[in-house]
């Protein structure tokens, strides 16, 4: 049975730092009124791009001005490309070519390509202004959202460059999902059945049962992953902001996988990074049972799910000249993960039971990434 679908407010308890989480159909008109209700400017500049400002700009100006916040906009282009050192510097030269002032605030209208370059601007743009997220794919209202992390991306891996700095403010209109098309909406899929697997069995049992309602439009089922997506994450986030410790690296689980696969392809459209999350988290599940640490039967669930969705349940489809173990097990030792020269993988002892770990040999690595490669 599905959840009740109802608007749902959670926080991230990080003290002079914290923050609510606005989940439910409709948000995005109450945004203004929202941020007036966290105190924040009367002057905000929106950040979006070009797939989204046709479709969401104009409500949400709209919005801003019906609380009494004057706004612009700044339009990047759509996709990864835009989330480089290039962007960045776009960015921040059309922020103060409006003449951004300290007490203004940056909102990112978009998916998670927006906002981790609207965020980082934020961070840098004055040495800091406050920043409003307003995701509008299921990816980045389920994950890339909430915790504050922004970067953009470079030649040697993804996410290489940037800064941990919190929104004031999250706004998860479930209601713009409907714009989505199905393969954005299953890349935000795959980070959603991350959570299940790495920490929460039962939610992964519900997401077996309901993802493909989920996917096909039911607005509850919706509601309710977003809400215990964001639940999961905001807890972890509050325990460990800045990925000191163990418990925020659990959120990484199939990204030191992932992160390799876009780095081989590019970065582009080739291959969405929930893609690449799904094929990395079948991947790490694999590499737990060939290490004894997972049942089989958990791992192949985990595939099993993955598939059934339509998402790569394996290595994703290969860039021109096909795979290649030695040079993925290269590019993820570029990843943000490694300590000492070696690479942290997150595994798992089964479903919900997701662990760090520092000592995965690499040959082990390499051995599975080539029986993979050999099966595409």
């Amino acid at each position: 049975m599905t959840p009740t679908a109802t608007p749902a407010r959670l926080g991230v308890a990080l003290g002079a730092r914290a923050y609510d989480i606005v989940i439910g159909p409709g948000a995005l008109a109450g945004t203004g009124r929202e941020m007036v209700a966290a105190g924040l400017a009367r002057r905000a500049h929106v950040v979006t791009d070009s797939n989204v400002a046709p479709l969401h700009l104009d409500r949400l100006l709209a919005a801003l001005d019906a609380a009494g916040i004057a706004s612009d906009s700044v339009t990047v282009p759509a996709g990864e490309e835009s989330k480089t050192f290039d962007g960045l510097q776009g960015l921040l030269s059309a922020l103060l070519d409006r003449r951004i002032e300290r007490r203004d605030c940056v909102v990112a209208l978009g998916g998670g390509v927006v906002g981790d370059l609207a965020g980082l601007a934020a961070a840098l743009v004055l040495r800091g202004v406050d920043y409003v997220q307003v995701p509008t794919t299921l990816l980045a209202q389920v994950d890339s959202s909430v915790g504050g992390k922004t970067a953009v991306d470079t030649p040697h891996g993804k996410n290489l460059v940037g800064a941990f700095y919190q929104p004031r403010l999250v706004v998860a209109d479930t209601d713009v999902l409907d714009t989505l098309p199905r393969r954005e909406l299953l890349a935000g899929y795959a980070e959603t059945a991350k959570y299940g697997v790495l920490g929460d069995a039962e939610f992964f049992a519900w997401l077996e049962r309901n993802g493909a309602a989920l996917v096909a439009g039911d607005a509850a089922a919706r509601i309710h992953a977003v809400r215990r997506s964001c639940e999961m994450k905001a807890a972890i986030v509050a325990a460990d902001e800045r990925e000191t410790g163990d418990e925020r690296a659990l959120l990484n689980l199939g990204h030191t996988f992932a992160h390799a696969f876009e780095a081989a392809t590019g970065f582009g459209a080739a291959l969405l990074h929930g893609e690449a999350v799904a094929a990395g988290m079948a991947m790490a599940c694999e590499l737990s049972a060939r290490l004894g640490l997972c049942p089989p039967g958990d791992a192949a669930r985990v595939r099993r799910h993955l598939g059934a969705m339509g998402l790569p349940a394996g290595l994703p489809p290969p860039p021109p000249g096909g795979w290649n173990a030695e040079t993925l097990v290269r590019l993820m030792g570029h990843d943000k993960k490694v300590e000492g020269g070696r690479v942290r993988f997150i595994l798992v002892r089964g479903i919900g039971k997701a662990f760090v770990s520092r000592d995965v040999p690499p040959a082990i690595v390499a051995s599975l990434l080539a029986d993979a490669a050999q099966a595409v």
